[in-house]
């Protein structure tokens, strides 16, 4: 067999009735169909018209292919999924040394066989016609009361004698220049405090802290060196589509980015209760879906960060998350099966406040505040609604709809207040209809305009 390996294997033709036939479903597009045994996932992706990239034809060089193999049970599907339903690791993953590294728990499209029925999710780094996620946000009317203050500090030099530690030289000088007598120190800022406090022949021991102040409680969240102008704060809506975020400056309320993504969790459902059901039927996969959006948060957060090129993520102080109450649970660690079942109980109905770190964000300095759920469908999204548009606040009767893939109805005004919950995600996105896809590439097939009447 000239210019060949005689001992290699002809790849199969992915739709051939020739090989055993297995089921292979892609998401977040929930195209489905069958392959032959052996195709690979880019192969099967090519021929079910699955929206992943590649750009050296499936040689394994440049690592665009890339999706996330799942394994469980998957009602929707009726599929039941195992980890030998496709090929370990072989020689061309193994050896791949592109650019583009291979990302925990994903596998290189081209460089995987399936052997039995599977359930791929193509990440939007691997899709070509990337999603693009965008919900703006309007502050006109916002009245900012900051919960923090910057202050900018300059303390005297130091005499050979003097033993005082730098916290007490600080609290002193708050106490002298901004009136702030009896500040307390977060403990995770203490390490900073040597490389803040210490002057250069260029620059004298001048820096700049960050304190909050909540119930007449004052504490120092962040310190720099030098004067800084700037603290940011992240608000994140966790929907069970997508995940969006705004990085805003904590001192005039202003919108410095927004990005947005889908949700990654998608891949185990594409509704709440298929997710509470996956949880339910595979052990361990609360853990799973936790992980999921606990990755997706840490990537948004830094591509925020990110897009901003005045600040760094040791000026990120404040993180704000709202979610439906599933999304809540899950963000949080929280078993989220109890709300599959009447009476559909939530386990706390009030304010969660932990630091970014607890959940996985790389943000040492930030604190984290979720939202309180309003009841076991109505989450801290609904209440976070309410609180912006105020039908509390008002004599006339308001209605407030929030259409996604759950729509939360509340109606009332200052005297009381209803709540009701609906699922809509069918209608919008084309789960489990025979007609219908979510809002992605391939969703307008063409646009028509009259010449006449344009």
């Amino acid at each position: 067999m000239a210019g060949g390996d005689a001992g290699a294997r002809q790849r199969p033709n992915p739709m051939s009735d020739a090989e055993p036939q297995h089921s292979v479903v892609f998401t977040p597009s929930g195209l489905r169909g069958t392959v032959a045994d052996g195709a690979t996932a880019l192969e099967a992706a090519r021929a079910l018209g699955v929206d992943l990239d590649s750009v050296c034809g499936g040689r394994g060089i440049c690592g665009r292919c890339q999706v996330v193999p799942a394994t469980g049970e998957f009602p929707k599907w009726a599929l039941s999924v195992t980890e030998e339903s496709i090929s370990p690791p072989g020689a061309l993953e193994e050896q791949y040394r592109g650019k583009r590294p291979i990302g925990p728990g994903q596998r290189l499209g081209c460089g995987l066989s399936i052997q039995g029925d599977v359930v791929f999710d193509v990440p939007p780094e691997s899709q070509i016609h990337r999603q693009v996620v965008r919900k703006s946000v309007d502050l006109d009317g916002l009245v900012v009361d900051p919960l923090i203050s910057l202050h900018y500090l300059e303390l005297a030099e130091r005499h050979p004698e003097d033993g005082t530690s730098i916290s007490v030289q600080i609290g002193e000088q708050l106490a002298t220049d901004w009136d702030l007598p009896e500040v307390r120190f977060e403990p995770t800022v203490l390490p900073a405090l040597h490389g803040a406090a210490a002057g250069t022949t260029d620059r004298p021991r001048t820096l700049t802290v960050a304190v909050r102040d909540r119930a007449g409680a004052e504490t120092i969240v962040g310190a720099w060196p030098g004067f800084v102008d700037r603290v940011v704060g992240i608000a994140v809506d966790i929907g069970s589509t997508t995940v969006a975020g705004h990085l805003c400056d904590l001192t005039t309320g202003e919108v410095l980015a927004s990005a947005g993504r889908m949700n990654p969790q998608i891949r185990f459902g594409e509704d709440l209760m298929s997710r509470v059901s996956y949880v339910m039927l595979n052990d361990g996969g609360d853990r799973e879906l936790t992980e999921a959006i606990g990755t997706a948060l840490a990537e948004l957060v830094d591509e925020l960060i990110e897009a901003e090129p005045s600040v760094t993520v040791d000026r990120l102080l404040d993180i704000v998350l709202v979610g439906n109450p599933i999304m809540h649970h899950l963000a949080l660690g929280i078993d989220p099966t109890p709300l599959g079942q009447s009476p559909f109980p939530l386990a706390t109905d009030g304010p969660v406040a932990t630091t970014a770190t607890a959940l996985g964000i790389e943000a040492p300095w930030s604190s984290l505040y979720f939202a309180p759920c309003i009841a076991g469908h109505v989450g801290a999204d609904t209440a976070a609604a309410i609180l912006s548009e105020g039908p509390h606040r008002e004599d006339a009767i308001q209605l407030l709809v929030d259409v996604g893939t759950n729509a939360e109805i509340v109606l009332g005004n200052r005297e009381r207040l209803f709540a009701a919950y609906s699922p809509t995600g069918p209608a919008f996105e084309g789960a489990q209809i025979s007609a219908g896809q979510r809002a992605t590439a391939g969703a307008i097939e063409r646009v028509r305009i009259d010449r006449t009447t344009l």
